[in-house]
């Protein structure tokens, strides 16, 4: 998800980038309360039957489950903010308190890279270079791209 916006002084634009999220945080605790509740329900079973490990194979699937679950909820609360004005191209990334790029945007060249699965953006200025959006979708990218040509050409002349 590509936000746009005027920067704090007016001067520039701030484009603050984000991953989609396709579920909220009650969802994904439903999910989880879905997945235990089967598993245990078939570990019982198999209890039952005669199967002693299935228990321990249940917590352990559980515990791997959440720990999965709780890895990408924390990965999809990661943003970039790029940070365009007549002085600096700013790339910040969060959890990070250094900026991860920072250029002039006249000498600033946005490289639109191509992979098998989908494009790179590359920001590139004096021998540094740095990606931005690589947790967008394709499509995003491509719009990304085509924004960050224009502010970069817009803000470069003058504009």
């Amino acid at each position: 998800m590509i936000e746009q916006y005027l920067s704090e002084n007016s001067v520039g634009m701030q484009l603050i980038l984000r991953p989609r999220r396709a579920m909220t945080k009650s969802q994904f605790i439903g999910v989880f309360a879905l997945i235990a509740i089967s598993t245990w329900a078939v570990a019982l079973l198999a209890y039952i039957i005669g199967n002693v490990f299935a228990p321990f194979f249940a917590l352990l699937d559980c515990l791997i489950v959440a720990a999965a679950l709780r890895w990408v909820w924390l990965k999809s609360n990661c943003f970039e903010t790029i940070e365009l004005d007549a002085e600096h191209c700013r790339v910040a990334r969060s959890g990070q308190e250094e900026l991860a790029f920072d250029a002039h945007p006249y000498w600033v060249r946005m490289l639109l890279e191509k992979a098998q699965e989908a494009p790179r953006i590359v920001l590139a200025s004096k021998g540094k270079s740095y990606e931005v959006g690589s947790f967008l979708a394709p499509d995003e990218r491509i719009d990304l791209a085509v924004k960050l040509k224009t502010l970069l050409a817009r803000v470069a002349h003058g504009a």
